[in-house]
């Protein structure tokens, strides 16, 4: 195991109704006027955001709305955010949905303070110095942005999709979660947060870093438990406690813990950021499609993690098989499982049509450089590879 500092200040406020407390937990943070930010219409109907309005006016807090954020989180919207958030002067930003809703607010909250355009955070010609304070009410359990320091923005104009990890500053002040907020979910979208929550760990746990046997056994069980509870919710979705399981896990997936002393990979994400970036796809539904291709690629160079997770994991038998057929049993079962979330595996069929690998890897390059990854590194031709296993 390496040396490493794990610091993971959010305070998590989890269970029935706590939604009720938001505007309490504001002004502990000394929040004087918010900026509320949201995706669509779904929160408002459902009488979410009516509840925290009353909450904040409760504890006399003043607030902005700012909604319309989509799936994907875009610089136009983040840009439009900063201006809001100046002209308005917010001290706070409340974030109430999922991944996207978040990410959008810690770009904001890196660009609002300062001069500095906020994309220079992203594609590395700046460092942030500050940030504004940020607070989530979770109603979609995928992103695990909720409990990380981390933020993922796509430039529609250049179709960079790009994150950044800046935990000293972007690690939310707390976070509400109740699972009952998440239980109107359509079925897809609980898969795509089930899918990406997984990758967080495999990102983690797929480590050339030895003597990690803690960190991996909490893995294991983290993910056994998320396929387990996925399977629970396709058919009983208003399951209270398959959901409250799912969304804690989404949380642990990403807040660190299932990577404290190891060298993490990440070309899973990036590989499928690009496909996101071109094509518009949701990130967890890119990646059901990417991470078997990765695997089948990586077990040709490095199958000792691959073994463990497909016996682990995946419930192979390894009595009487190599550790190939070990491996490739484990993946097929992992596609069987997307399979099983309703998922297709393949890119031809994410897409709608022939996907351009000659951009997506031209676009790699530019974002990442010359060689992606840890527990193998890639070569851009490895990764050209890995796109048309995908296919």
């Amino acid at each position: 195991m390496e040396n490493f500092t794990f610091w993971s200040p959010t305070e998590f406020v989890f269970g029935r109704d706590t939604e009720s407390r938001t505007g309490e937990l504001a002004s502990r943070c000394g929040a004087k006027k918010v900026m509320l930010l949201f995706g669509g219409g779904s929160a408002e109907r459902s009488g979410l955001l009516p509840r925290i309005r009353t909450s904040l006016k409760e504890q006399g807090i003043d607030y902005v709305d700012f909604g319309g954020i989509r799936p994907n989180p875009t610089a136009d919207k983040v840009y439009e955010g900063i201006e809001v958030a100046r002209r308005e002067n917010v001290d706070f930003l409340l974030a109430v949905g999922g991944g996207s809703v978040i990410d959008t607010a810690k770009a904001i909250a890196l660009g609002a303070p300062t001069d500095v355009d906020f994309w220079k955070f992203y594609n590395g010609e700046a460092m942030p110095q500050t940030a504004m304070p940020v607070g989530v009410v979770l109603t979609i359990p995928a992103a695990g942005s909720e409990g990380s320091g981390n933020s993922v923005i796509t430039n529609e104009k250049t179709l960079q999709k790009i994150s950044v990890r800046y935990p000293m500053l972007l690690r939310p002040k707390f976070a509400v979660m109740n699972p009952e907020l998440t239980m109107t979910l359509p079925a897809e979208q609980t898969a795509y947060g089930i899918v990406d929550m997984l990758c967080h760990i495999y990102e983690r746990y797929f480590s050339n870093t030895p003597a990690t046997e803690l960190v991996d056994g909490y893995s294991e069980a983290i993910m056994r438990d998320v396929m387990d509870q996925a399977m629970t919710l396709r058919y009983q979705p208003d399951n209270y406690d398959a959901r409250a399981d799912v969304m804690w896990a989404g949380t642990l997936a990403h807040n660190g813990i299932c990577g404290v002393g190891k060298t993490e990979d990440w070309a899973s994400h990036r590989l499928e950021h690009e496909i996101s970036a071109i094509y518009d796809v949701p990130h967890g539904a890119g990646l059901a499609v990417i991470v078997p291709a990765w695997m089948k690629f990586c077990a040709k160079r490095n199958p000792d993690k691959l073994w463990k997770f497909a016996i682990n994991v995946m419930a192979v038998d390894p009595t009487g098989h190599d550790t190939e057929e070990i491996i490739s049993e484990g993946i097929s079962r992992l596609e069987d499982f997307y399979h099983d979330l309703g998922l297709t595996t393949s890119m031809r069929e994410l897409v709608g049509t022939e996907p351009d690998i000659d951009a997506m890897v031209k676009s790699l390059e530019r974002n990442m450089g010359k060689v992606l990854g840890n527990y193998v590194p890639l070569s851009m031709e490895d990764c050209r590879e890995i796109y048309h296993m995908a296919l």
